[in-house]
């Protein structure tokens, strides 16, 4: 391709999703603010992309697979631009909804310490492979010297490629679900071969082998060698097989901590998306907790591990779906009226329906944990117009070179 061919471009700005973006809009990938590029333009992207100014902010990407791996997105800028970058992704959500508050430092989970993965393994001529699919391909990358995963899931990939030569199809990877835990290794596979009786043999001995302390096939038990437990607080939960999982250890603890600030000295709350108790058993050292989700095996889990804990104030539960029938302010009358402090952590979507009846509950303070900056705005919109202050913001980065923004944030009323 002759000079004369390229087009030449400056990046004003990153996306949500990482990419820089000059204006038209034209978009590239793992481009930073400032940066003058040239490329070649297919539809509103620029492939071939050469950096013939690069940004101050721009390093040498960590891990060695980063430049065929999709599984990161921002191992070029620096980390101080990136803490920046994800705090003003929070600020511009809620500016655009005429939304200002105070930012707390933003809490960065370190290298290697993501204790949950969903692998790609498939066999190959030779063997098989395990890794994360290539930017917006099919394409499995190979990641032995991940700079992601903990030691303990990154030591798993040979594992993770035997069970492929046992149970894979040749037409479809595997997919491969690993979450550390305290007994060791939680394992879901999915899309793998119908499970008889000799691929359960298999199956078996692989768990015997590996140490594992559970394998879950399609959906169906396979082993069982202890209990993968996880510590919540004082409690220890054995959560259903791919069960939500805050990703690391220490974005978890930077948003315990942030909403148990939030909540102070409550004596009863109401958990909203409890899952797995995250949230309630911590809290239930010194509030009572009512804790409401929508998947019941999560909710059993929950209640176990606060039966067996000790030093735990009282915890209920409640199965209910949250985006159907969300607690209305008469449901939550009977607990209501002496509740204090309500925690809310929802998946992507927000908590739309939920928090129209929670701006009517009016429960003096709100702890509100947020994967989405958005929706999070949106929400926190009707809470501001309802009443109350939106008196600060944590970020949690717990999805370190990822474009993907975590939050907790203190509302209450004013």
């Amino acid at each position: 391709m002759t000079d004369a061919a390229r087009t030449r471009a400056t990046i004003t700005r990153l996306g949500h999703q990482g990419d820089g973006i000059a204006p038209g809009p034209l978009y590239a990938p793992r481009i930073l603010p400032g940066e003058i590029v040239s490329g070649r333009v297919e539809g509103q992207v620029l492939s071939d992309i050469r950096i013939e100014t690069p940004s101050e902010h721009r390093v040498q990407a960590p891990c060695r697979h980063y430049k065929s791996c999709g599984g990161c997105q921002l191992q070029h800028a620096s980390d101080g631009f990136v803490a920046d970058w994800k705090t003003d992704v929070v600020r511009q959500a809620l500016k655009t909804r005429g939304l200002e508050t105070h930012f707390r430092p933003i809490k960065t989970s370190p290298p290697r310490s993501r204790r949950r993965a969903v692998l790609s393994v498939k066999r190959t001529k030779k063997g098989a492979m395990a890794g994360f699919h290539g930017r917006a391909s099919d394409i499995i990358t190979e990641i032995p010297e991940c700079q992601l995963l903990a030691p303990e899931l990154l030591s798993a990939l040979p594992m993770a490629e035997e069970l492929a030569m046992i149970g894979a199809s040749r037409k479809a990877p595997l997919s491969v679900t690993l979450t550390s835990s305290d007994a060791g290794l939680d394992v879901l596979v999915r899309n793998g071969k119908p499970l008889d009786g000799t691929l359960r043999i298999e199956l078996a001995q692989a768990i015997e082998r590996y140490r594992l302390a559970r394998l879950t096939w399609d959906d169906e038990p396979v082993g069982m060698e202890q209990p993968p437990v996880q510590s919540f607080g004082p409690a220890r939960v054995c959560p259903p097989p791919g069960a939500f999982l805050q990703a690391t250890p220490e974005g978890e603890a930077a948003l315990v901590e942030a909403v148990q600030d939030i909540v102070g000295d409550a004596r009863r709350l109401v958990d909203l998306f409890a899952g797995c108790g995250t949230f309630s058993l911590p809290l239930a050292r010194a509030a009572e907790v009512h804790a409401v989700e929508g998947e019941g095996d999560m909710l059993s889990a929950l209640e176990l591990g606060w039966r067996k804990a000790k030093g735990l104030k009282k915890v209920t539960t409640e199965t209910r779906d949250l985006f159907r029938n969300p607690m209305l302010p008469e449901d939550l009358k009977p607990f209501g009226a002496e509740f204090d402090a309500v925690v809310i952590d929802p998946p992507r979507a927000g908590a739309e329906a939920q928090v129209i009846e929670l701006a009517q509950a009016r429960i003096p303070t709100i702890a509100y944990v947020s994967c989405n900056p958005v929706t999070f705005a949106r929400d926190a919109e009707r809470l501001v117009n309802a009443g109350y202050t939106l008196n600060w913001v944590q970020v949690v980065d717990q999805f370190r070179w990822s474009s993907h923004t975590e939050l907790a944030a203190s509302l209450s009323l004013s």
